[in-house]
């Protein structure tokens, strides 16, 4: 009996000398914010795992202000509470991006279990005055609203000697690739300088939660400027097995793109600065194929899920269900208005989709109100289409734009035309 007494004096006496697992914030940090965060993530890699950006920064201010990208690595949460992230007028680079890609970065390895997980109102922005936008074919100027060449987006860097005068991946916000295991949950994005969320060869993803104030039209200090291709959530080369759910808001481009395209030789190599992606555009094989995608609960202003493929590249078991296009009066229709609420199929990425290599897409309970409610592009196979609401000018719901007897096995259920006063 003395010897249990005396286990519990011994046990009792360490937990009352044990101290507490503090959180690791930037704020327990010195430098500017990005260095703050930066050492926080450090500290937390290998211990805690988790580093928590609060509302208050400990520079007396209410934003945190990024100069350069938040590099994350493998087994990490960033728990945004209550905050403000923006990028700096100074900065041309990624907000986040996972710590295996980048310049120069040919031989890209895998990461894990990356989680960017917001707590309330949390805000993700592009800078005031951006100094570059739009994809990596797309010309800085800083009148874009007055150029005739289409090719453009705006950016303060235009005209400066020595300074890169076309966007690239770095304009996307957030920049994910060979992750497997990623989650992104709760955040509001607004004025992304590209791509707002864009993953190349990912695995195992989860986003949810996510909504878009993402015009294309931006106001700098007070000067309407127009910004290119902004597309809400890209998954490129190799994407497998997302759940993609409660995505809303107003976007500049697609709310959701898929894309698999074999456009090779014309291919950018891992860690090429004047490629649209930060790995390889090169299509090596069905291991580059997007495959086993979830989406579910989508409402847009603009286009809502486009699903492109070119060549030999494949896009295949795609599971929707319940996306809503429509279109609002405060804000202006990107490139003229919506050209469809879910297109399959895709053109000008290379040579046109083989036949059947989109296949088994499974859509239902879709809503739209632009120039078709769906659009099929390429010669398709095993899809169904069912229930369907479309008020917009095309005569039928679905609309083809090939000799739909290059298609096969293609059930087209409930699609209803409505005319509306």
């Amino acid at each position: 009996m003395k010897c249990f007494f005396t286990l519990i004096v011994i046990t009792y006496s360490l937990m009352a000398h044990t101290e507490p697992v503090r959180d690791i914030t930037p704020n327990d940090y010195t430098g500017s914010d990005i260095e703050r965060i930066q050492a926080a993530i450090h500290a937390a890699k290998g211990t805690t795992g988790k580093v928590i950006i609060p509302k208050e920064n400990g520079n007396g201010s209410s934003c945190w202000k990024i100069d350069r990208a938040i590099l994350l690595p493998s087994n990490i949460t960033l728990i945004l509470d209550n905050c403000t992230v923006q990028l700096s007028d100074s900065c041309r680079d990624n907000m986040f991006r996972s710590d295996n890609v980048g310049i120069g970065i040919t031989d890209p390895g895998w990461n894990h279990h990356i989680h960017i997980i917001g707590i309330g109102d949390v805000y993700l922005k592009g800078a005031d005055n951006p100094r570059a936008t739009g994809d990596a074919y797309r010309t800085l100027t800083l009148t874009p609203e007055n150029e005739k060449n289409w090719r453009v987006s705006y950016g303060s860097d235009a005209g400066k000697n020595g300074v890169k005068q076309k966007g690239d991946w770095r304009n996307n916000l957030i920049q994910i690739a060979y992750v497997d295991g990623f989650k992104l949950k709760n955040v509001t994005i607004e004025n992304s300088h590209a791509w707002a969320v864009s993953f190349e060869r990912t695995h195992n993803a989860e986003l949810s939660d996510i909504r878009f104030n993402n015009p294309e039209i931006i106001m700098v200090k007070g000067i309407p400027k127009k910004v290119f291709n902004k597309d809400g959530i890209n998954l490129r080369h190799g994407c497998k097995y997302f759940r993609i759910n409660n995505i809303t808001g107003i976007n500049g481009d697609d709310l959701i793109a898929l894309s698999s395209l074999d456009v090779t030789p014309f291919y950018h190599t891992n860690g090429d600065i004047n490629s649209y992606q930060t790995t390889s555009t090169q299509w090596n094989g069905p291991e580059d194929d997007t495959e086993q995608i979830f989406i579910t609960n989508c409402q847009t202003n603009y286009t809502g899920v486009a699903i492109r493929a070119s060549d030999n590249a494949s896009i295949h078991h795609v599971y929707i269900d319940g996306v809503i296009t429509k279109s609002r009066s405060d804000t202006p229709p990107p490139y003229g208005g919506s050209p469809y609420t879910l297109l399959v199929g895709g053109k000008g990425y290379g040579d046109p989709s083989g036949k059947e290599k989109i296949h088994n897409i499974y859509a239902m309970n879709l809503m739209g109100d632009g120039k078709s409610l769906i659009l099929i592009e390429a010669p398709i196979a095993n899809c169904s289409f069912m229930n369907g609401i479309y008020t917009g000018a095309a005569p039928t719901a679905i609309t083809y734009t090939i000799d739909k007897q290059q298609t096969r096995n293609i059930n087209e259920i409930n699609l209803v035309k409505v005319t509306t006063d």
